[in-house]
């Protein structure tokens, strides 16, 4: 051993200057393990950098804890950690917070900008950061300070330091890149102090004001003052100042319009404002314009392009004589719904835009003397999203990495890598295709810190991951390293085998002392595991598996036991029972003498909850190879397959026994109305499940807005049969709205009612019940007032119900007939002032509808009122 780790040195200091990327600068200590272990320490100098031509030198990944990578003649290898504390994992960066884009206003009072960055790791990470792709050099500008991550730029200048930022975060695992940010500067310029010329124009005519507005940066709000601070335009639908431009567009001039004009706009970050210059508006005298046809001088762009999500304004204002009505349609489709129209239809405003609100948009200008049309296109995109990340990924040397990265977007989204935050490129090893990274036969030189880029042109996104090229001897977790297994004969076994180590380490097994041979029914499986089928008394006996790499050895014992077979019986076999009934079910078990039995009692397989099963079900163990189940008062849900289940430390065995429950039956399909007159309704159903006695008869059952609930009605069969599915309801009411239901019987009872079906109205018909009760009632000289009590609305028969009141004096022989229209009168008063006081009249009253007139009441006689 000692010889070997001189010899090991020796090569070591020999390559170590030579191989680039090799971790240099810290002590690392040799394991060697061959039943004692040996420990020899040595360092390193001259810490190497890989290069970057966008990023400079950028520290490769190495060192993990007591970890390090080691070069051999034929391999590379990443020993295990020696040490390892228990309170850390070792790690590569991972950002906590990327930068975000910052607009900083220049006549701020703060005088500087800060934009943040934290990552975790361990090692804790450093940071750098880069400007427009190249790295800044933060010790050499007094400006700039580097708080934990965080870069603080003091009194800031947009010609310096505007443009894109990113955070570049390293430990000895290597470096990742964060997401771009952007630093803008918001300011706002002065107009130009140039005295603007008149306007003028005739009386009709359109006119545009400019406003020219002065440098500024990001967006800024136009409005125009008329005259004097603050008596601001008005905007309607003969004045729009547009948003784009912050022109002033009046389509048709008017004589209040004359004045003097100052545009005013306001920065939408600093909120600064200026005002330009007064452009006078003024009429000219040579006349008024005539009426012309609309021009439409503010239009949105042919082309609109939007992120989803955002809300989008499109303008189109005319100038015309008269004023233009402005109209907007989406072509080829309808206008979104939560579309808006603004400032008297100038604007088309879109909230949270989507990809099917894209097409083409038409505005329209028009009045009296003709119309103008501008057509647009609106395209919505997406930014980058995130559909499949990368995870991190351990590797023993020579397996393949394979990562895949997949993003969605409009348009869709092109794939770069990264490693340790400069450019991968395919080489012989290395294939990058649609999101996939595939490195084969990865060594210590792949690992690293590895960034899959999706971007299009609206937008780039960042996935990280680590790769960790592994190497470590053997070692078994705990609760592998001594076991006992029992098992009963001819049942297989499988003792595992799966030590941790990299490479992946040589398996052998023996039986006491000697080399186990394989036959048949013994084998050693590929992942190192020992399978033995058909096990019998001579499999008994104590095995030891043991792995090898160049690294060490470990081993793990396992004692293997056979016994005989657990045996259940389970009675009684099939059971019918009616509900309310109760059954004792027995499970007995034939076992080893050695072996301790537990029972377990399911229904359709799940466990038998006996706390939540209201009392039905309780669990009896009469002695201790045996076990009953009571089951009381049983209802139909407890019929199933009940299982009893016998476990014991070598085996499992059940049996299973097949309960049926006879009960009321359940209830019928749904109700379906078929065929419906005035008084009938032909229904039909599905039968319910009839719980294992057979159906004897169905009732028919309706409900209708004056019935006191369901209430059985006559059908045709009178009596309906268990195996009828159809019937006819009859002597219904016309023009009645009801609903229908069907109850099963069978020798045990009455079932559940089916659901409702749904809401029918019979037909309508000639109306059949007079009014009830034809009296007289006082009234003034002259009068006769004929009273009845109305007919309920369910014996109405049909829409345009009335009553036809005749009447005659006592002893003539013609009737005199009149119309009631409304259905609920209760009395008609008939005034002549020939009748002379308490003159007798036969009296009537009958029915009519819409469908004809009905019979009237007996004939009955009344005077008229006294004198």
């Amino acid at each position: 051993l000692f010889l070997f780790s001189v010899y090991f040195l020796g090569f070591f200091s020999e390559y170590s200057e030579a191989v680039p990327g090799l971790p240099t600068s810290y002590a690392a200590i040799l394991r060697i393990k061959s039943g004692s272990s040996s420990l020899a320490s040595f360092n390193s100098k001259n810490r190497p950098r890989l290069s970057s031509p966008s990023l400079g030198n950028v520290p490769s990944p190495g060192w993990r804890g007591a970890a390090q990578h080691y070069h051999s003649p034929t391999n590379l290898y990443h020993f295990s950690e020696t040490f390892k504390h228990d309170e850390s994992v070792d790690y590569g960066p991972v950002f906590v917070q990327e930068p975000d884009d910052v607009i900083f206003p220049t006549d701020s009072e703060e005088k500087k900008v800060s934009l943040n960055c934290q990552a975790r790791g361990n090692p804790t990470p450093t940071y750098r950061w880069l400007r427009n792709g190249t790295e800044i050099d933060i010790e050499s500008d007094y400006r700039f300070n580097l708080i934990e991550g965080s870069l603080i730029i003091n009194n800031p200048s947009e010609m310096k330091d505007s443009g894109q930022y990113q955070c570049l975060t390293t430990n000895m695992f290597g470096s990742i890149l964060s997401r771009e940010a952007v630093l803008q500067f918001a300011y706002l310029g002065n107009f130009s102090g140039r005295t603007r010329s008149a306007v003028s124009v005739r009386e009709g005519q359109g006119v545009v004001l400019m406003c020219s507005p002065p440098l500024h940066s990001p967006e800024i709000i136009y409005s125009w003052v008329f005259n004097e601070f603050p008596s601001f335009v008005a905007e309607d639908s003969r004045r729009f100042i547009s948003q784009e431009t912050g022109n002033l567009y009046i389509s048709k001039v008017q004589t209040s319009d004359v004045g003097s004009y100052i545009c005013l706009v306001k920065n939408t970050v600093t909120n600064a404002r200026v005002l330009s210059p007064p452009t006078p508006l003024t009429l000219r005298n040579d006349g008024v314009m005539g009426e012309y046809e609309p021009k439409i001088e503010v239009h949105f762009p042919y082309t609109v392009t939007a992120a989803r999500g955002t809300t989008v304004k499109m303008e189109c204002f005319a100038l015309g004589n008269p004023v233009p009505t402005i109209s907007w349609r989406k072509v080829n489709g309808h206008n979104p719904s939560k579309a808006r129209l603004r400032k008297s239809q100038a604007v088309l405003e879109i909230p949270n835009v989507q990809l099917e609100d894209a097409g083409m948009y038409e505005c329209k200008a028009e009045n009296s003397r003709g119309r103008n049309v501008f057509r647009g296109q609106l395209q919505v995109y997406t930014y980058p999203h995130w559909v499949e990340k990368l995870n991190d990924s351990q590797l023993d040397s020579g397996d393949q990495l394979r990562w895949e990265c997949k993003a969605t977007g409009k348009p869709r989204p092109t794939y770069r890598w990264l490693k340790n935050g400069g450019p991968l490129w395919p080489q012989s090893r290395i294939e990058m295709a649609n999101g996939v990274l595939m490195i084969h036969s990865v060594n210590l030189s792949d690992a690293g810190m590895y960034q899959c880029l999706a971007e299009n042109k609206y937008g780039t996104i960042y996935a990280s991951a680590e790769l960790k090229i592994l190497a470590s001897a053997p070692t078994f977790p705990l609760n592998q390293m001594r076991k006992t297994i029992i098992i009963t004969k001819g049942q297989e076994v499988v003792i595992e085998c799966k030590p941790q180590a990299s490479p992946k380490p040589t398996i052998t097994w023996k039986k006491g002392d000697k080399a186990l041979k394989e036959n048949k029914r013994i084998t050693i499986l590929p992942h190192g595991s020992l399978r033995i089928l058909n096990a019998s008394k001579s499999d008994e006996g104590r095995y030891l598996c043991q792995g090898v790499n160049v690294f060490g050895s470990a081993e793990i014992i396992a004692t293997v036991s056979v016994k005989e077979p657990t045996r259940i019986e389970l009675t009684p076999k099939k059971i019918e029972l009616t509900v309310g009934e109760s059954i004792v079910l027995s499970c007995k078990a034939l076992h080893d003498s050695t072996l301790d039995v537990t029972f377990y009692w399911t229904l359709n397989g799940q466990p038998i909850d006996f706390e939540k099963e209201g009392g039905h079900f309780e669990s009896i163990k009469a002695q201790a190879s045996s076990a009953d189940l009571m089951i009381r008062n049983i209802l139909l849900m407890h019929a199933g397959r009940y299982g009893c289940r016998v476990q014991t430390a070598a085996d499992t065995v059940s049996d299973e026994t097949e309960l049926l429950v006879r009960g009321p039956p359940g209830p019928p399909g749904v109700v379906i109305v078929e065929e419906i007159t005035d008084t009938t309704a032909t229904l039909s159903w599905s039968p319910g499940a009839d719980n294992h006695s057979p159906i004897s008869l169905y009732n028919l059952q309706a409900r209708s807005p004056f019935s006191l609930g369901w209430q059985t009605v006559k059908t045709v069969p009178d009596v309906i049969s268990g195996d009828m599915e159809s019937a006819m309801a009859v002597e219904l009411n016309p023009w009645v709205e009801y609903e229908f239901r069907v109850v099963a019987t069978n020798k045990i009872g009455t079932g559940d009612p089916s659901a409702p079906s749904r809401v029918i109205r019979t037909n309508e018909a000639v109306p059949k019940t007079p009014p009830a009760n034809v009296s007289g009632r006082s009234g003034r000289r002259h009068e006769l007032v004929i009273a009845w009590e109305p007919v309920s609305e369910e014996f109405q028969n049909g829409e345009g119900f009335g009553y036809i009141v005749a009447f005659r004096p006592n002893g003539t022989r013609g009737w005199k007939e009149k119309m009631v229209t409304s259905s609920d009168a209760s009395k008609f008063i008939y005034r002549d002032e020939s009748v002379p006081p308490l003159t007798p009249f036969e009296v009537k009253v009958g029915v009519y509808n819409n469908k004809g007139d009905g019979p009237f009441s007996p004939i009955v006689v009344i005077c008229s009122a006294e004198g």
